[in-house]
């Protein structure tokens, strides 16, 4: 389906079109392991979390459909008989899933034990289609002409009991996965594409997410305004302070006190605990009742002596935004990398950081390989490039990373490779 193709206007889907079931109990749950067990089709699959209202990112609801059967809504804060549980789990684990944006639910799901050994991501899949917006609800629009309902995306799916309005929602997400599968994989078929998404499809199998940054702290919502030693201290203490009380209490951090309330502390330098608690700026729903712990923080850090370090230390390569001042001809590298790589992803109408992440390409700009076919192959291969991509990239790569200058300026245009965030290599 092209994006030119007049499509008719979308129909609301309001209500699942399968049975719903929740799987609440023992009972249930030996019927949804009946059920698996005389299927032979994908399921569709997927997780609701707590986002903003609890600590972390645990499944609080987990969606299993089994196309023309039912839905099947597993409550995961349910201690099951464990016996059951764990063939449950083992039957699904060796079917295949369809799942959309599977690098948002993989790590939650695997906290439970659910690791598939065989997947069709149905975001990823448009991607590569180069379909410019590729959430569930444009993708369903796209695809099948079906407006899904969304008015319950940011409730708290840690709370008990579960509103029917809210199962309802959850179970529309996996509803449409078996349609979108049928239609998304044909047009990757026609394509010729299909492919290329099997091979990213397995590599999602082995997803990991990437290692939490040491200093999380520095991620604080305004941090920026601070330029002394001190201040960044006292930012600090109360950001480790609302952490460990965060997990104590299971609440999102922010929950407990806004980042921008933080902030705005420090900034107001208070000379005493009831100081801090009158200030108009120091808001959130735990900034009073658990004041003692903040100004124990906030005096911690003004008094210290151990400072922390008015920038974090580098790790991996050196900020790309630095390389023209300083590394000159690693810069040469990357624009001319940045124009082959716009190039070619109009070529082949994927996206730039889906042909090749750009922290790949920044490292190999930095410190190239021996400019040879063979030996370019074989630094790809260790950052765990697949084979299409390999392929699609390596000739491209080999002439920009051996020219000695600049590209004109009127080709040396931004692109994701110089937009993301520096990695850490």
């Amino acid at each position: 389906m092209t994006e030119l193709e007049a499509q008719p206007e979308s129909k609301p889907l309001n209500e699942p079109r399968s049975l719903v079931v929740l799987v609440d109990n023992d009972s249930s749950l030996k019927a949804f392991l009946e059920a698996l067990k005389v299927n032979t089709a994908p399921i569709a699959i997927d997780a609701e979390r707590a986002s903003g209202f609890r600590y972390g990112q645990k499944a609080y609801l987990i969606q299993i459909g089994i196309i023309k059967q039912a839905i099947y809504l597993l409550d995961p804060t349910i201690n099951f008989d464990s016996s059951t549980l764990s063939e449950t789990i083992e039957q699904i684990n060796q079917t295949p899933w369809l799942i959309h944006a599977a690098s948002q639910d993989l790590v939650c799901l695997a906290e439970f034990g659910l690791r598939p050994t065989e997947i069709f991501d149905t975001e990823l899949a448009c991607r590569l289609l180069g379909l410019p917006k590729v959430s569930l609800g444009t993708i369903t629009e796209h695809y099948l002409n079906l407006k899904l309902a969304k008015e319950h995306s940011a409730v708290d799916w840690s709370s008990r009991p579960l509103p029917k309005s809210w199962l309802d929602y959850a179970a529309l997400d996996v509803d449409v996965l078996p349609d979108l599968h049928l239609a998304i994989a044909a047009d990757l078929r026609a394509n010729h594409k299909y492919d290329i998404a099997l091979e990213e499809f397995a590599f999602l199998l082995e997803f990991q997410p990437k290692e939490p940054k040491v200093d999380r702290w520095r991620g604080t919502t305004g941090l920026h305004e601070f330029k002394e030693q001190r201040e960044l201290t006292i930012v600090k203490h109360m950001w480790d302070a609302r952490e460990a009380l965060a997990i104590e209490k299971d609440v999102s951090p922010g929950r407990l006190i806004p980042d921008l309330s933080l902030i705005a502390s420090v900034k107001a330098k208070p000379k005493s605990k009831s100081e801090l608690a009158g200030l108009r700026s120091f808001t959130g729903r735990a900034s009073r009742t658990y004041i003692d712990i903040w100004w124990e923080a906030y005096y911690k850090g003004s008094t210290t002596e151990k400072l922390v370090d008015l920038r974090p230390k580098q790790t991996g390569i050196p900020n790309h935004r630095n390389w023209p001042s300083k590394f000159p001809e690693a810069n040469i590298r990357l624009q001319w990398c940045k124009l082959g790589m716009h190039q070619l992803a109009s070529e082949l109408n994927i996206p730039q950081e889906n042909i090749l992440a750009p922290d790949i390409i920044r490292a190999l700009c930095f410190t190239p390989p021996e400019l040879s076919v063979k030996s370019l192959e074989h630094a790809l291969v260790a950052w765990k490039a697949r084979s299409w991509q390999i392929d699609a990239v390596k000739e491209v790569l080999l002439e920009s990373l051996s020219k000695r200058d600049l590209p004109p300026a009127e080709t040396n245009e931004e692109s994701p490779i110089s937009s993301v965030p520096n990695p850490e290599v």
